[in-house]
């Protein structure tokens, strides 16, 4: 039946259909049942000793403190959202539809909140056991990595399981009138996600690079010891950034992916459109289950990343398998049968017009394309950052020459792959399109299929990130403790280096699944425009209100591109501000406590926690209130048009950006890695020094500004579907009213100025009056203990 001939919350949900809808909620509930399988499994393994468990400790309560101060930070963003929400007009539906739109974007805000703060819970007692694994001998290997994958298995299987039970509750409950309920939804998600990503990862990089510049370049410790005073921060760091922050963010693409699938499926598919984009997820249930379990390192296996890798590809397999039997026993094979005797016109088509693939084969091959795509960015992705491979082997080299060669090395490597990918996706993101066959709306909803098939893989996806921190801070474990034997620290060494590339891999696959996202929300957006356009009677078309050589939306193009660099920075400076304190406040414990050095005095860890507790909820704000605001100013402002060529310019710099950032970060990473396993001089050499500096400038690429990048297009998305029709009612509609849609604009603008203001005139570095005179007059060289020389004085008097 057309979906034109019923208003959306009477398109019917008949007994099959609802079948399916009510299975996919209890194969939900399947995967939070094997998740809490997972955890008493994990928990049960030994602990390690007790000098391990007194670190363990120390880094889970550095970890809780932060994030529920987070929480409660973040609290007043989500109320202010939710009666906003409640007020912003819906183009369907009455009261009860802005409700539940309301009250589900809680729901997935909480939901995105839990994931993350479970996660990280599970990963900080993960660490441990991990640690003590590798330290029992024979197959500690195996234990070691189980273990870690496991925990991050937990992860995934809440990621997978809350995503589809909320979606399909929403369906069970709102019927046609479920995708304007599941932009609440995603909206909450995506929102926390963001911030998380942000203030996790101002967090994590601050203790990582002030950790690095004093303890590595200065005194000449190694990466975890236990006289730095940033150790404890550095392990808390990893935890609240790429467990908590990871995670709620691939848990957002997930919604969001689901929600833009929805949408436009139920445009394109009746009412099998709000049933089909249900069943791909819970196949992918399935598979993440599958996934997790079949990973195990065979004593063949040259890493666990060969163990690893093994296993997505064969989840992805099966994912392409079940999806192409599910859509072709579920959907009809005519587009008559589907849609109805209009179904020409339903899909936007001429009246002569034919479509040469049946629907089953167009949802087949469209998320087909969406697992191939994680296959070939997971592909590209471990080239460019993966140890024995060329791009990390020549940043290596370059380190024989110093560490600015290290630095464009880096960058050019970022840039290079960078295109790659872009290339890559937008083959995908067009092939997706080009299954339409002229319908506009056909095609929009198979790019959206595609972003679904790719998330048939989220849940190994989010054990493979997972792995990365739990890896990392089981070394620092055994490092800070000393009690590991020589086998023991070998295999966790190699673990770590394993995780480094799976994170590096994970980030690729999440701004895939942001790009694929934000251009099915970005068709959900058009689509929700044009209907708005409709009931307010405007007979101008879609295509000329979004012409983009109109110079006011080429202006907004500009601005959606400018807010991505913009963003960036906010990120990436917000780090450099937050380490430069770290650094201060690490040398002065190494200035004013000799007895640190010979073992004698203990680090005051707590201080360079709270530093970076402290920076990095004062500085996720001003990105937020971009992130939020910047849509609203530009919709308002410029209109439709020029905020449909926003998004536009954001979703181009946006996808270029990121992967740059984040693969230049993981190869400077790693090359580091392979410094530190002996190449070119090993620890302690020169290249070492040089390799050590290109990472820390790594670190905020691929650990803040880079992720973050992924929550804020589906930010911006969001906001720019949820006022669209707002923004049509007041500039072109019945109800136009031009000084209240310019006063809305202005006030958004000013909003960001004022904070933008407030943010520059933070000083560069935060240090006291002491750091200063101490760098300033006291001068020691490095690797003494004390403050460094006078150049560190300029750069406090900043």
């Amino acid at each position: 039946m057309s979906e034109g001939s019923l208003a959306a919350s009477e398109l019917p949900l008949t007994g099959s259909n609802l079948s399916y809808v009510i299975v996919a909620a209890v194969i939900a509930l399947v995967a939070l049942g094997f998740a809490f399988a997972l955890v008493r499994a994990v928990l049960a393994t030994g602990k390690g000793t007790q000098k391990m468990q007194e670190i363990a400790g120390a880094v889970q309560e550095g970890a809780t403190a932060y994030l529920f101060r987070q929480f409660k930070t973040l609290g007043v963003f989500v109320i202010i959202a939710v009666i906003l929400l409640f007020l912003l007009p819906v183009n369907e539906g009455g009261l009860s539809v802005k409700i539940g739109r309301s009250a589900f974007f809680v729901v997935g805000a909480l939901f995105s909140a839990f994931i993350g703060g479970a996660g990280m819970a599970l990963a900080t007692r993960a660490n441990l056991r991990v640690a003590a694994a590798a330290n029992t001998g024979q197959g500690s290997r195996e234990r070691a990595m189980q273990i870690a994958f496991r925990t991050g298995g937990v992860v995934g299987f809440l990621t997978v399981g809350l995503g589809l039970l909320g979606a399909a509750i929403v369906v069970l409950i709102y019927k046609g009138d479920a995708p304007t309920v599941l932009e609440g939804f995603g909206f909450g998600a995506a929102l926390l996600a963001m911030f998380m990503r942000v203030g996790g990862g101002i967090f994590t990089k601050a203790a990582d690079v002030g950790a690095d510049l004093v303890g590595k370049v200065e005194q000449g410790i190694p990466e975890d010891d236990p006289r730095n005073a940033a150790t404890i921060a550095d392990n808390v760091g990893d935890n609240v950034g790429d467990c908590a922050g990871m995670a709620a963010d691939l848990f957002e693409s997930y919604a969001v992916t689901l929600v833009a699938a929805l949408i436009l499926g139920k445009a394109a598919f009746g009412e099998y459109g709000l049933v089909f984009p249900l069943i791909v997820p819970t196949i992918g249930v399935l598979t993440a289950i599958i996934g997790v379990f079949i990973t195990r390192l065979r004593a063949s296996d040259r890493n666990g990343l060969t163990a690893i890798n093994r296993a997505f590809f064969i989840s992805a397999g099966i994912s392409a398998v079940l999806s192409a039997v599910a859509a072709w026993l579920y959907l009809p094979k005519n587009w008559s049968d589907l849609l109805g005797d209009s179904w020409r016109t339903a899909l936007g088509l001429a009246p002569t017009d034919n479509l040469r693939l049946s629907p089953p084969v167009v949802a087949i091959i469209a998320v087909i394309i969406g697992i191939v795509l994680a296959a070939i960015i997971q592909a590209l992705t471990g080239y460019f950052t993966e140890v024995d491979r060329r791009p990390v082997q020549d940043i290596g080299k370059s380190s024989l020459t110093g560490p600015a060669t290290v630095v464009l090395a880096g960058i050019s490597i970022g840039y290079e792959s960078a295109v790659y990918s872009a290339l890559v996706i937008g083959a995908g993101v067009y092939g997706a399109f080009l299954l339409g066959g002229g319908s506009t709306v056909l095609s929009l909803f198979a790019i959206a299929m595609a972003g679904t098939g790719l998330l048939t893989t989220v849940g190994v996806i989010v054990a493979m990130d997972t792995f990365g921190p739990i890896s990392d801070n089981a070394q620092g474990i055994a490092e800070m403790s000393g009690e590991i034997d020589e086998d023991g620290a070998r295999v966790l060494t190699d673990l770590d280096a394993v995780g480094n590339t799976t994170k590096a891999i994970t980030k690729g696959i999440a701004i895939a699944t942001a790009v694929l996202a934000a251009t099915a929300l970005f068709g959900s957006y058009t689509d929700t425009v044009g209907t708005a356009l409709t009931k307010a009677k405007v007979t101008e078309s879609l295509d000329q209100i979004l012409n983009v050589s109109n110079p006011r939306n080429l202006v907004g193009l500009l601005f959606g591109a400018a807010v991505v660099f913009f963003f960036s920075g906010l990120a990436i400076n917000a780090v450099s501000r937050s380490a430069g304190a770290v650094v201060f406040e690490v040398r002065r414990q190494f200035r004013d406590f000799p007895g640190i050095m010979n073992g004698t005095q203990r680090p005051e860890y707590g201080r360079v926690v709270d530093i970076c507790t402290r920076d990095a909820q004062r500085e996720l704000i001003t990105p937020g209130l971009l992130a939020v605001l910047a849509p609203i100013a530009v919709g308002f402002g410029l209109g439709i048009g020029a905020l449909a060529s926003y998004l536009a310019g954001a979703i181009g710099a946006g996808t270029l950006m990121a992967v740059f950032l984040a693969n230049s970060g993981g190869a400077w990473d790693n090359a580091k890695k392979m410094i530190e396993d002996g190449k070119f001089g090993g620890k302690g050499s020169d290249a070492h020094a040089a390799t050590v500096i290109g990472d820390t400038v790594g670190d905020p690429f691929k650990d803040t500004a880079g992720p973050a990048i992924n929550p804020l297009l589906k930010v911006m998305n969001l906001v720019s579907l949820l006022i669209a029709p707002a923004v049509v009612m007041w500039s072109v509609g019945s109800d136009k009213n031009t000084p209240l849609r310019i006063l809305v604009a202005v006030l958004a603008l000013l909003i960001i100025v004022v904070a933008v203001t407030i943010n520059k005139r933070k000083p560069m570095s935060v240090a006291s009056e002491e750091d200063i005179a101490a760098a300033t007059n006291g001068g020691a060289t490095p690797g003494d203990g004390s403050a460094n020389t006078s150049e560190d004085a300029e750069a406090a008097k900043v």
